[in-house]
């Protein structure tokens, strides 16, 4: 219980923070829900950091860029803050490229360069994986120097959670197959698992939209869809390009085989979307309760007062829930890749 009351006390700490910056906000500006949630939502060249009192600390992050004419250019993402431009660079303020970095062709008009910028997301990805390591590592020492005792504390709460994973759900599944495939399982639940924690934080490191980013989901459900077809038996291969389905079902036209293609294509694409939305409803939701308390702050003290209660305590509630959904989506993910991957490997 004390536990939860701390968790909770910080939360409503993080919150009332949000709540003094965008007060602050809207003392100098009409506030605007929209673009403070596709703000958070979305990525961005640098990495700002909300201070009390309204203040601001953008850390900038490296632009990598090629233009079409005039080849690579890297600099710092502060030479285009607040509108500026640089060797004919800019931030789209509007536009189909709204908040992607563009230059301007002999026509005078708006065109992406290649770009392999480090952006918030990237830079929060790094992050992820760093803490993974520094957390798990540890525990991989202590295993090596005390191979007969059981660790304690986090390390023994890690140790719990590994157990769990993998001797409930990628052994009975896998069986003799749960050590040429259990690292890669483990490794990407953990690492969605982290992700999702630091995306609840509103301080440094954490903040980044990782997994409720497309961009990101897309590259996790392909390393599932390499490992699963990479992997994949004989038998896998015989079943979706000649199963077992009457003849006239796949010759002259190749019905089963195009839908058994389609499934195979559409395994990752479920994977991503899943977690994709609901990383993203989580976000969404905790932004809007907060804009709420904004929003009726128009129709007077008492109104605000009222709204301002209701939101904390649903934001407090769906804090509480966001944390049990971090684990599950990646419990989710982890065990449909176990999943696609035992059929796949099916003799």
């Amino acid at each position: 219980m004390r536990i939860s009351f701390r968790y909770i006390s910080l939360l409503a700490g993080m919150l009332l923070l949000a709540a003094g910056t965008l007060r602050a906000e809207e003392e100098k500006a009409t506030f605007n829900p929209k673009e403070l949630v596709f703000a958070h939502l979305g990525d961005e060249y640098g990495w700002s950091i909300a201070l009390p009192g309204g203040k601001h600390v953008a850390i900038p992050l490296p632009v990598i860029v090629r233009s079409r004419e005039s080849g690579w250019y890297l600099f710092s993402s502060s030479r285009l803050e607040h509108g500026a431009g640089y060797a004919g660079f800019r931030i789209a303020p509007e536009g189909p490229h709204a908040g992607k970095i563009v230059e301007m062709n002999a026509d005078g008009q708006e065109r992406r360069p290649l770009d392999l910028s480090v952006t918030k997301n990237v830079l929060a990805v790094v992050i992820t994986a760093l803490v993974l390591l520094s957390v798990l590592f540890p525990l991989v020492r202590w295993y090596k120097h005390n191979p007969l005792r059981a660790p304690k504390g986090l390390l023994g709460f890690l140790e719990k959670i590994i157990e769990m994973v993998y001797a409930e759900v990628i052994v009975p599944v896998l069986g003799k197959e749960a050590r040429k495939f259990g690292p890669y399982l483990l490794t990407l639940f953990f690492f969605i698992f982290f992700s999702n924690l630091l995306g609840l934080m509103v301080v440094f490191p954490g903040g980044a939209n990782v997994t409720g980013n497309l961009s990101v989901t897309l590259a996790l459900a392909l390393c599932t869809f390499v490992v699963v077809n990479v992997s994949g038996s004989k038998k896998y291969w015989r079943e979706t390009f000649w199963p077992e389905v009457p003849a006239w079902l796949k010759f002259p036209i190749p019905l089963m085989p195009l839908i058994e293609l389609f499934g195979v294509l559409t395994k990752p694409l479920s994977l991503m979307i899943r977690l994709f939305a609901n990383m993203l409803a989580g976000h969404l939701i905790m932004l809007v309760l907060v804009s709420l308390i904004f929003v009726f702050g128009m129709m007077g003290a008492v109104a605000q007062g009222g709204s301002a209660l209701l939101s904390v305590l649903f934001a407090l509630f769906m804090g509480l829930l966001d944390v049990l959904i971090c684990f599950i989506q990646a419990y989710v993910f982890m065990i449909l890749s176990t999943i696609f991957i035992a059929l796949a490997r099916e003799k």
